[in-house]
């Protein structure tokens, strides 16, 4: 009879990566983030939990700033992506525009607008400029409230 301890396997699984792992899958993690993954697939790809991978960055200064030059460069990434959603060119079926095709590219450029407005929002998040004219600048009026009790 086995038990799990007796499965190489399983005891393969529980061991805890040294130095050496560490490096290797932490490479491997920012290396598909920069290819186009995102860092839960990332780590799923190289084999480790997203929540091991993210204390391994808490922990070292290093791979905390290399993860923020991959994080960036997914960003880019996604960004180079809807123009070349947008740039594609839609078939003609039957002589009509495939408007399912048309929607479907359309969600695929929003989404990926809606998600790098929030993970960059400072260049591609929405702008909201709040100004006078230069001879009537805009003026902030103070009110109070006060409560006289009788």
């Amino acid at each position: 009879m086995t038990t799990k301890t007796d499965n190489p396997k399983d005891s393969a699984k529980r061991t805890k990566p040294g130095s050496d792992d560490r490096a290797k899958i932490s490479q491997m993690v920012l290396d598909g983030m920069r290819s186009g993954l995102s860092a839960f697939k990332a780590c799923q790809a190289a084999g480790v939990p997203q929540s091991t991978f993210s204390r391994w960055v808490d922990d070292d200064a290093i791979l905390a700033e290399n993860y923020a030059r991959a994080r960036e460069d997914l960003i880019e990434r996604m960004a180079n992506e809807i123009m070349e959603i947008s740039d594609q060119d839609v078939g003609i079926t039957d002589g009509k525009k495939d408007w399912a095709a048309i929607q479907k590219h359309k969600l695929q450029v929003d989404s990926r607008k809606w998600l790098l407005s929030k993970l960059a929002p400072r260049k591609y998040g929405e702008k909201l400029e709040v100004s006078g004219d230069p001879d009537r600048p805009l003026a902030f009026e103070k009110i109070e409230r006060i409560v006289i009790k009788a």
